[in-house]
């Protein structure tokens, strides 16, 4: 039996008012904050804190540092199954669209899609692949092809014709650096991103998003404790202007603060030599609620859904799509 894939989607307004949908992963760091008695209260906080960011590092014309606020759109882009008689929609990954408005020119910028990433297929392969294959190995293996089926799902998605009508740019995702590498600073210095810093072996993140067409590159910010993973592809420092950049650097180094205080909310900045660490005490936390532990395991709940829902029942059709994909 074939089958036809195809892509729509879908978009979200994220603000105070935000709710998630039945279909987005409850550990999208977004989604989370959206749950609970204090999830307005999270919400109002964490866009001020962007907002506030994008100021302190778009300072130029801007002296009360009010000039800028941040819009942000959860786009969901899903997967269309149609094979034979059967259709079927999976929700397959999440990212975050920036808009940026210049209150002094009363403006609408277009910013970065990416940002942040949410993958049900990548909860399956680091939360139950990934675990299934190590049981009982003396040994941590990675299964041959591990991340193929999802790189080449990422890479048909955004060269869709949906999320081309979407943005013209592809997309930058941007995560926290590794606990298990160290980083080395550099001497090369972006006015926007910072200071550069760089690793000598991959993680197995950094690998990953290598099986979606992504290159990797860290930079550390203007007054932040702790450099960045930038993952594009094309030229990171050339295909996107700095207030693009500004955007992205505001939105996920907010929600890193959230999530990862001992990395990004530290009361010292990383040194030349750096391996962060999620043990370290010094540092700072801030006014917003957020659950880590119910994260960890909503991340395994949401992986069996995925091997459930959709592994299980496409796998022969998605072995067969993978190994053709055209990109």
């Amino acid at each position: 039996m074939s089958a036809e894939f195809t892509f729509s989607i879908k978009k979200t307004r994220f603000d105070e008012d935000y709710t998630p949908s039945d279909d987005t992963r409850l550990t999208t760091n977004f989604a989370n904050l959206a749950r609970g008695e204090h999830r307005r209260e999270n919400l109002q906080k964490v866009l001020q804190m962007i907002d506030n960011r994008f100021n302190s590092l778009a300072h130029w014309d801007n002296p009360k540092a009010d000039r800028y606020s941040v819009e942000l759109d959860i786009i969901s882009i899903e997967m269309n199954i149609n094979a034979g008689t059967k259709q079927d929609v999976f929700p397959l990954i999440e990212i975050l669209n920036t808009t940026i408005v210049d209150k002094i020119k009363n403006e609408r910028i277009p910013g970065l899609s990416g940002n942040s990433f949410s993958s049900y297929v990548r909860d399956y392969d680091f939360s139950v692949l990934l675990l299934d294959h190590n049981q009982g190995r003396s040994e941590f293996q990675v299964p041959d092809h591990y991340g193929d089926l999802h790189g080449n799902l990422f890479k048909s998605a955004i060269h869709s014709a949906a999320y081309k009508a979407l943005n013209g740019k592809m997309p930058v995702i941007c995560l926290s650096v590794s606990s298990n590498r160290t980083y080395h600073k550099t001497a090369n210095h972006h006015p926007v991103l910072g200071t550069e810093y760089e690793q000598r072996e991959f993680s197995l993140t950094d690998q990953y998003f290598g099986k979606m067409g992504m290159k990797v590159r860290y930079f550390m910010p203007s007054n932040a404790t702790a450099p960045l993973a930038f993952y594009f592809t094309g030229d990171l420092l050339s295909d996107y202007s700095n207030l693009e950049l500004i955007s992205t650097i505001s939105t996920m180094e907010s929600f890193q603060r959230v999530y990862r205080p001992e990395i990004y909310n530290a009361n010292s900045p990383a040194p030349d030599f750096y391996q962060p660490s999620l043990k370290h005490q010094d540092y700072s936390l801030t006014r917003i609620v957020y659950d880590r532990e119910e994260r960890s395991r909503l991340a395994v709940e949401q992986g069996k859904f995925t091997e459930e829902r959709f592994i299980k029942p496409y796998h022969d059709l998605l072995e067969q799509w993978s190994a053709q994909a055209p990109v």
